[in-house]
C-alpha cells in the first residue's frame, strides 16, 4: 500500500516563518493598493477651507480657493504639455499623441488616482515609440523616460502619493524601477544616455516628501483628537468630583436636620403633660418617618462616597465663616473687600454652603490667574434668594510671579455652575470691561425660611 508523501517539515518551517509571513502581508497590500478595483471613481474634493493661500489673493478670488489642489494639477498639465510641444520632432499626429498620452494620466489623477498610475506607466513605452527620433544605429535622447513623460509620471507619482497612503506611495516607485530595471535591459543599449537613476532618485525625494507631510498630518489629527477627548474627560470628571462633593455635603446637611426632627419628635409629647394619644401617636409616626426617610438618604447617596471618606469633625462652612476666608486670602497677597447689602438672614444650610464654596474657587481663580489684582466680593440678601458678585482687576505687574497656562483652566467654573445648578440658579462669568473677571450668582431661597436653632 503506497501513501503519498505529506509536506516536509522544512516546508512547514518555511510557511510559518516570520518572513514568510511579512512577504505575504506585502503582497496582500500591493493588491489591496494598486490592483483591486485600480480605476474606482474617487474626485479630488476641494478643500474644506481656504487655507493660507487665500491670504495672498484678492477678495474676490479668495472663495475659490478652496480649488487649489485642482489649479495646482493643472499647472502641472499644462507644464507637461509645453514640454510635449518644445521636444517634439515628429509631425502633428505624433505631437497630439504624445500630449494624450502625457497630459492623460495627470488629468486622471483628479477621479481615478490609481488608474492614473497604471496609465501613465503604460503610456512611458508608447510616447518612447511615438518619439522615434532616430540617429544612426542610436536613439538620440535620453531613455527610458521622454521629456513629456519624464514630467508626466513624476507629477502621477505626487499626486496619487498625496491622494492615497505612504504603502501606496511604496508599491508605484518599486514597480516604476522595476519597469526602469526591465527598460535598461532590453533597449538600452540603442540610446546614449540613461535617464533611469535620476528619475528614481527624484520621485523618491518627492514620494518622500509627500509621505512626511502624509505623517504630520496624521500625528496632528491625532494629537488634536487626544486633546479633545482629554478636555472632554477632565471637564466629566471635574463635573463628576463636583457632584461627588455635593452630595456628600448635601448628606450630611439633610441628615443632620432629619435627626434633628427625629429626636424633636421623640421629645416632644414628653414636653406636655398628659398629652392626648392622637397627638403621641402623630408624633411617633413623624419620628418613624424620618428614621425612615434618613435611612433611604443614606443607602442612596452612600454611594457617592469614597471607600475612605470621612464625615468631617468640623461643621461645613457658611457665610458666616466668609471673614475668615478672606483674611487667608490676605495673607497670601489678594487685596479683597466685601460688600453686604440687604437685611443678613439665616439661609438654608446648603446655599449658604454653595456660595462659601463659589465665594472661595473665585478667589482662588483670581489668584492662579490674576496675581497682583485686587478683589472684590459682594453679598446681597434679596428677596427670593441670594446674589453674589466676585469681581478682580486685571493682573498686576508681579515680576516674580511666572506666569504660565494653568492646566485645566476653567474647570473651577465647571464646578461652580454645577452647584449653582444644583439650586436652580443663575450664573454668568465672564471678562470686565476693564480686563479682570466678574462672577455673578443667583442663588434662589424659599420666602419662608426657618432660622437657625427655631425650634430646638
Amino acid at each position: 500500500m503506497q501513501t503519498t508523501p505529506g509536506p516536509k517539515r522544512g516546508d512547514d518551517a518555511l510557511f510559518s516563518s516570520p518572513e514568510f509571513r511579512v512577504a505575504m502581508d506585502a503582497l496582500a497590500g500591493l493588491r489591496a493598493d494598486l490592483f483591486h478595483d485600480p480605476f474606482a471613481y474617487r474626485p479630488l474634493p476641494p478643500r474644506s477651507r481656504p487655507g493660507r493661500i487665500a491670504q495672498v489673493l484678492p477678495g474676490r478670488l479668495r472663495p475659490y480657493a478652496v480649488w487649489a489642489p485642482h489649479a495646482l494639477v493643472g499647472a502641472a498639465a499644462m507644464l507637461a504639455l509645453l514640454v510635449t510641444i518644445e521636444g517634439s520632432w515628429g509631425g502633428l499626429i505624433e505631437t497630439l499623441a504624445i500630449a494624450v498620452f502625457s497630459l492623460g494620466p495627470i488629468l486622471l489623477t483628479l477621479v481615478r488616482p490609481v488608474g492614473a498610475f497604471w496609465f501613465s506607466l503604460v503610456s512611458i513605452p508608447v510616447v518612447a515609440v511615438l518619439s522615434h527620433d532616430w540617429g544612426g544605429d542610436y536613439m538620440s535622447g535620453d531613455y527610458p523616460w521622454k521629456p513629456a513623460s519624464f514630467v508626466a509620471h513624476l507629477v502621477v507619482l505626487t499626486v496619487v502619493a498625496a491622494r492615497t497612503r505612504p504603502r501606496t506611495a511604496a508599491w508605484m516607485w518599486a514597480l516604476t524601477a522595476v519597469y526602469a530595471m526591465g527598460a535598461e535591459g532590453l533597449f538600452g543599449y540603442h540610446y546614449f544616455s540613461s535617464n533611469a537613476v535620476p528619475f528614481l532618485f527624484l520621485a523618491a525625494l518627492s514620494l518622500l516628501v509627500v509621505t512626511v507631510l502624509h505623517v504630520r498630518r496624521a500625528a496632528e489629527e491625532e494629537v488634536t483628537a487626544q486633546q479633545t477627548v482629554t478636555a472632554r474627560e477632565r471637564s466629566q470628571r471635574t463635573l463628576l468630583e463636583e457632584r461627588t462633593t455635593i452630595a456628600r455635603e448635601l448628606h450630611d446637611v439633610v441628615a443632620h436636620h432629619m435627626m434633628v426632627v427625629a429626636i424633636q419628635a421623640e421629645a416632644a409629647p414628653y414636653r406636655v403633660e398628659d398629652p392626648p394619644e392622637e397627638l403621641a401617636k402623630a408624633f411617633a409616626t413623624i419620628r418613624e418617618n424620618a428614621v425612615a426617610a434618613l435611612t433611604e438618604l443614606r443607602r442612596v447617596l452612600g454611594v457617592v462616597r469614597a471607600e475612605d471618606y470621612a464625615a468631617p469633625d468640623a461643621p461645613q462652612p457658611t457665610l458666616a465663616d466668609l471673614d475668615a476666608l478672606l483674611a487667608n486670602v490676605r495673607e497670601a497677597g489678594l487685596g479683597v473687600e466685601k460688600v453686604v447689602t440687604g437685611a443678613v438672614r439665616g439661609l438654608p444650610q446648603g446655599v449658604e454652603l454653595s456660595a462659601y464654596r463659589i465665594v472661595q474657587e473665585a478667589l482662588s481663580n483670581t489668584l492662579r490667574h490674576a496675581p497682583g489684582a485686587s478683589a472684590r466680593v459682594e453679598i446681597g440678601y434679596v428677596l427670593g434668594g441670594l446674589g453674589l458678585r466676585i469681581v478682580n482687576g486685571p493682573a498686576g505687574e508681579v515680576s516674580f510671579v511666572k506666569q504660565t497656562p494653568t492646566e485645566g483652566a476653567g474647570q473651577g467654573l465647571t464646578g461652580m455652575r454645577e452647584r449653582v445648578s444644583m439650586l436652580n440658579g443663575e450664573m454668568t462669568a465672564a471678562p470686565a470691561a476693564d480686563g479682570g473677571y466678574e462672577v455673578t450668582v443667583f442663588l434662589p431661597v424659599a420666602s419662608v425660611t426657618v432660622e437657625d436653632g427655631e425650634g430646638a
